[in-house]
């Protein structure tokens, strides 16, 4: 059986193709980059829309496979940005009309598990979500994955990208903001907002911004921001790995690609005699594999939709989608 998967939540445009025994066979990418500030969801949906047929090409190409030995189309159907989602959902549809082949939704957030967790070999992980719009910590329970903790106001990828913006970077802000990191050295005070299982970034960026009208380094500022941050990260992960008795933690999303952040929840999780896997960054990013490999999954536990019930769902949260092939 081999899926074709597509990804399109935000500023990445994704087509990836899996088989049954867990092979990528090929992921073609492209990702939306605006001329200024942050993404405008119109734009990256008219990005999407002129990049994707050639993706399909590309990735066809890529593993040699051919229309009539793809056995269904899986497409993100949320959470996301809607504009972007419905480009996407739209070439899934067609595709999936014009070969015949059934037409698979797929929860982004499950997916990122889902990619993580046949990776890995570990059977049932706590997954640690770090991305643009989403920061959680999920595990699996009595049949869909739980959110144990997440952000109360925005993702952490978000937020160091509008730091950085702010900052007079460019988006995005992530991996350029980790450059800088490294050359910093001064630990400067900055809100540590854990609040039970959740976290919050808000206040960290005003008070970021403050610093930074005062005259603080820009290296110490991001080397202070990551330090702060991924602090909050690893603690709930730690406590969620305590209260579920666990042992084992896989990453996900864009910023789960930091080498800090990596480091420090891998510090923290073999300190508790645990394990910690974290994809490749192609894997680890939004791509259209782990929407293949997902909802191939899910068609095997006979999920499948018709074209006039796939309406995207930009809001769709991770612990309300059925995961029928995980068991009780």
């Amino acid at each position: 059986m081999v899926v074709l998967g597509i990804e399109s939540t935000a500023h990445t445009a994704s087509v990836g193709l899996v088989d049954e025994g867990a092979h990528v066979l090929a992921v073609a990418s492209d990702m939306y980059k605006p001329p200024s500030g942050g993404i405008h969801p119109r734009e990256a949906a008219n990005h999407h829309v002129e990049v994707f047929p050639s993706l399909v090409e590309r990735a066809l190409a890529l593993s040699s496979v051919r229309p009539s030995e793809v056995d269904a189309v899986a497409f993100s159907q949320g959470p996301g940005l809607g504009p972007c989602l419905r480009a996407g959902a739209t070439v899934a549809r067609i595709l999936s009309l014009a070969w015949n082949r059934p037409l698979v939704p797929v929860n982004h957030c499950v997916a990122h598990v889902e990619i993580a967790r046949v990776l890995s070999g570990l059977d049932d992980p706590l997954l640690l979500y770090a991305s643009g719009g989403n920061t959680q910590v999920i595990a699996y329970s009595r049949g869909r994955y739980r959110v144990l903790g997440e952000t109360l106001d925005i993702g952490i990828g978000n937020f160091l990208d509008k730091l950085w913006i702010e900052l007079g970077g460019t988006f995005p802000g992530g991996p350029q903001l980790e450059a800088d990191a490294k050359t910093g050295s001064e630990l400067l005070p900055l809100p540590y907002s854990v609040h039970g299982m959740d976290v919050a970034f808000s206040g960290m960026l005003t008070a970021a911004l403050a610093l930074s009208a005062r005259g603080a380094r820009r290296p110490d500022l991001s080397y202070s921001v990551e330090v702060t941050a991924y602090a909050m990260l690893t603690e709930i992960t730690e406590r969620a790995l305590a209260h579920l008795r666990a042992e084992a933690v896989v990453l996900g999303g864009g910023v789960a690609c930091n080498d800090r952040l990596r480091g420090m929840v891998r510090g923290m999780t073999e300190g508790r005699g645990g394990t910690m896997y974290a994809p490749p960054r192609n894997l680890c990013v939004d791509n259209g594999a782990m929407i293949a490999w997902t909802g191939l999954l899910a068609l095997r536990a006979g999920q499948s939709v018709p074209v006039e019930g796939s309406a995207v769902a930009p809001r769709q949260r991770t612990d309300l989608v059925t995961t029928p092939w995980r068991g009780s």
